[in-house]
């Protein structure tokens, strides 16, 4: 079925129940390098773009259903949603975690094995209808008080600059997800369809999608929660969750 269509039956069947339309995140394919990945941009101005980790009674979420549902409950629904950074096996983040002004977990810029210690790593945050993406030991410095945040890595561009050991030869192919920022400040989620390199990742967000910054999520887990194009991804359990909400009126 038509995309187009798609959105139409929904809308139509919430207008039908006396709610609004659903809002819906600007996704579309990009091809890079051969290879097609699936980006969605919102403008952080206009689009309530939140983290999430844990339910009111403190246990994880580990799903967009069950965020969904915890959602609906506040007369809210997701717009769109993907995995937001790596966490231990309790599902906890390993860095920083901020969720309306509150830090649940610090920055973490310690030495260590992984993606996430290949330094620099970096942050995401949210505030002010504004969002950015920074190298960590940056981002310590600037003082930052973000309404929401997380943490992850490696950064994938640096102002304009891939990261120094990203190489455009290697052998590693993973699915890989991240976030960017444009200049003009529209927040971008890209996803490999298929298993992609790091650089060739790194230079999607800086070549094709005009992010200067850009940082990793995760490989292999990556998910992405988008109803305009019928994408629900259920295969991993989640640590902390991106989220872009709208609420239902009254």
């Amino acid at each position: 079925m038509p995309l187009f269509t798609r959105a139409f039956i929904a809308g139509a069947a919430l207008l039908s129940a006396g709610l609004a339309a659903p809002a819906f995140g600007a996704c579309r394919d990009v091809r890079h390098l051969g290879e097609t990945y699936l980006a969605c941009s919102f403008d952080p101005a206009t689009s309530d773009i939140r983290l999430y980790n844990k339910d009111q009674a403190g246990v994880p979420f580990r799903s967009f259903r069950a965020l969904s549902l915890e959602l609906r409950r506040r007369e809210q629904y997701l717009v769109f949603a993907m995995n937001g950074g790596m966490y231990h096996e309790d599902l906890a983040p390993v860095g920083l975690h901020v969720e309306e002004g509150a830090e649940q977990a610090p920055l973490n810029t310690n030495p260590g094995w992984g993606n996430f210690h290949m330094l620099p790593n970096g942050v995401f945050y949210v505030g002010d209808g504004k969002a950015g993406v920074m190298a960590a030991e940056a981002y310590r410095l600037a003082g930052i008080e973000p309404r929401f945040a997380t943490q992850s890595g490696p950064m994938l561009v640096i102002d304009g600059a891939l990261h120094p050991r990203f190489l455009p030869d290697s052998d590693s192919l993973k699915t890989r997800n991240g976030v960017g920022v444009t200049p003009n400040g529209e927040v971008v989620f890209a996803v490999s369809k298929r298993p992609v390199r790091f650089h060739d990742f790194a230079t999607l967000f800086r070549d094709a999608l005009d992010c200067p910054n850009a940082l990793f999520l995760d490989g292999t887990i990556s998910s992405l929660y988008a109803p305009e194009i019928n994408r629900h991804d259920r295969l991993f359990p989640l640590g902390p969750i991106i989220a872009v909400v709208a609420k239902f009126p009254r």
